[in-house]
């Protein structure tokens, strides 16, 4: 993996750092060194928000752009972590009780927002890292670049949290919410699920699309997006985060009004992590 001369080795630079923290225990250096990182990452966050607060669209327009202003982010935020009067003192206090199991004293200010962002990131990075050869080896295939479709599939299944399932708990491996319609005679698993109906969004029961595998999940959506009429503008978005996004939204994938913005978001955070596990 390269490494950002500007940055040191740890969370804030490199997702997959998360796990060689969780056993600092009663270490109080090793503590303080996870709290100011910790620190670096949601003042990263904050930059992040506020960027996309204040742009036009809200979103990167083009790859390198994004790489570009994460990697400023990411040398303010370290930078500025661990100062006086800063957050990292109080989130020291926090991770001690949380990763021995005590009490935190009263007074003590709680940092689950932090923790949260935190166990997020572990999330997209394993996820990332479990479905990468099967994204890939359909990227060759369909044309569609891999970290697009682990974005969606990340999305659409809260990168794994939410992953459609049998009545008996079994896995359907259908990570793109794609439904068992348009003639499908394949496996079907029925779940409870969210759909916006005139922008308001409501708990309905749907049958969604079953498979043998994963893999069998992003060839199906390869099929879907690379065949059908339907997503024709998509295939000409391939070489833009955005116009995927958008283009999407517009064939009418999802119901959700926002769904471009969110689905370029999960998009970018893999190809970011992409870049820390390369």
């Amino acid at each position: 993996m390269s490494v950002n001369p500007l940055m040191p080795s740890g969370l804030a630079a490199d997702p997959t750092a998360l796990n060689a923290l969780k056993g600092a225990g009663n270490d109080k250096a090793a503590l303080k060194e996870a709290a100011k990182q910790f620190e670096a990452l949601f003042m990263r966050e904050l930059l992040k928000s506020m960027r996309e607060a204040t742009s036009k669209s809200g979103l990167m327009d083009s790859e390198g752009e994004n790489l570009g202003t994460d990697l400023l982010d990411q040398q303010f935020s370290v930078q500025l972590a661990g100062l006086p009067g800063g957050l990292a003192s109080a989130i020291e206090r926090q991770l001690g009780a949380q990763l021995t199991g005590a009490v935190s004293a009263p007074g003590t200010p709680s940092m689950p927002s932090t923790l949260d962002r935190i166990n997020a990131s572990g999330r997209q990075t394993d996820f990332v890292e479990k479905h990468s050869a099967a994204a890939q080896a359909v990227a060759r295939d369909s044309g569609i670049p891999a970290a697009f479709m682990l974005g969606q599939a990340g999305h659409e299944s809260g990168w794994g949290r939410g992953e459609i399932r049998h009545a008996d708990g079994s896995p359907a491996h259908n990570l793109f919410g794609i439904k068992a319609t348009g003639g499908w005679n394949g496996k079907v698993a029925e779940v409870t699920t969210t759909e916006y109906i005139d922008g308001v969004p409501r708990k309905v029961v749907a049958k969604f699309r079953a498979y043998d595998s994963y893999e069998d999940s992003f060839r199906d959506y390869a099929r879907l997006i690379g065949n059908s009429p339907r997503y024709e503008g998509v295939m000409e978005q391939l070489h833009s985060v955005q116009g995927f996004s958008h283009g999407l939204q517009r064939a009418g994938y999802a119901t959700d009004p926002q769904y471009a913005a969110k689905l370029s978001r999960a998009i970018n955070t893999t190809l970011s992590l992409q870049r820390a596990q390369g």
